[in-house]
């Protein structure tokens, strides 16, 4: 059974070059698996999705781009501010999408002067539609999606970006747009959301969720999991990785074995050897550090790979059967 059975909307964030996009495009696939029909959802214009699965720029408007194991489907949205402010003044207002205003809204940069004199409009917009995708019934009366993943902002911003309330407490005491951020607000800290943090077992990345957590939590946002991403494998047996960290390393042992390899094993070679397994062992006993200080967390957690090759389909696939199969969907 999965963890989260509940949650219905799945936000992924995670520090800058943590693979946040990769990771959220392989749960969405894991979720879908089985015969499930997913949303994969991305809101900073970087059309990282498109790339991930080797389509073409995803115009606004949900599209299929993947078939999950067992037959389910992955559709996916790049949700664009300007557009997801025409959805709203039409929900609100009436506005045609495609009428003169709407068209001259576009043509004066509307959403970029609205968005400077409230900069928490645009999250509201994104989050909205985010919403509404979350909500949406199809005509049976069942969710038009069996889940929707957002790919959102780092973990430095994804408190700010969600806690919608908080940023437009200043500029809407009444009106549709109060009443869409307190609507967007109730599914965001119900038991429908979760918000899973991806990160490396390096120390910054360690760090940055550690704080991430802690905003979220103060925040009343739901945490879910935490990712650990590009997890590499020790080269070293236990016995030899303390002996190299603590500098007891058998240089003559390894001499030996260089030469029962038939290489020469001249002191330059070694030397340098042993040097590399330090650096090694060093870096191995950091990662357990931060494996630790994630542990005192005291959430789920789930362990990836390194992908020792571009991220191509098969990779996602792969990723997606080891979420899978450690509960995360």
């Amino acid at each position: 059974m999965a963890d989260f059975p509940g949650a219905r909307l799945h936000v992924v964030t995670g520090k800058g070059g943590t693979g946040k996009t990769t990771v959220a495009a392989a749960l969405a696939l894991a979720l879908a698996s089985g015969g499930k029909k997913v949303l994969l959802t991305e809101v900073e214009g970087r059309q990282g999705i498109a790339q991930l699965f080797d389509s073409p720029p995803l115009p606004y408007e949900e599209r299929k781009v993947a078939v999950a194991p067992g037959g389910g489907d992955v559709y996916a949205l790049a949700i664009d501010p300007e557009e997801a402010l025409l959805d709203y003044l039409h929900l609100f207002y009436r506005l045609s999408p495609n009428g003169i205003p709407a068209r001259t809204l576009r043509r004066m940069g509307a959403i970029d002067f609205a968005t400077t004199i409230a900069p928490g409009l645009r999250d509201v917009l994104l989050t909205g539609k985010v919403k509404e995708a979350v909500v949406r019934r199809a005509k049976d009366g069942s969710p038009a999606y069996d889940a929707v993943v957002l790919d959102g902002p780092p973990t430095g911003r994804i408190t700010r970006f969600l806690n919608i309330s908080h940023e437009m407490g200043g500029l809407a005491k009444v009106g549709p747009i109060k009443n869409q951020s307190d609507h967007v607000m109730a599914v965001l800290r119900s038991e429908q959301t979760v918000v899973h943090l991806v990160t490396l077992l390096e120390e910054m990345p360690v760090q940055e969720t550690l704080d991430g957590v802690a905003e979220l939590t103060a925040a009343q946002l739901p945490v879910g999991g935490i990712i650990v991403n590009a997890v590499r494998e020790p080269l070293l047996p236990l016995p030899d990785l303390l002996a190299a960290e603590e500098g007891r390393l058998d240089v003559a042992a390894l001499a030996a074995g260089l030469k029962e390899a038939g290489l020469e094993a001249d002191d330059s070679l070694v030397s340098a050897l042993a040097t590399e397994a330090t650096d090694h062992a060093h870096r191995v006993a950091l990662e357990e550090r931060g494996r630790d200080s994630l542990g005192d967390l005291h959430r789920p957690s789930y362990e990836l790979p390194l992908l020792t090759q571009s991220v191509d389909l098969g990779s996602l696939y792969r990723l997606a059967e080891l979420l899978h199969e450690q509960g995360l969907a």
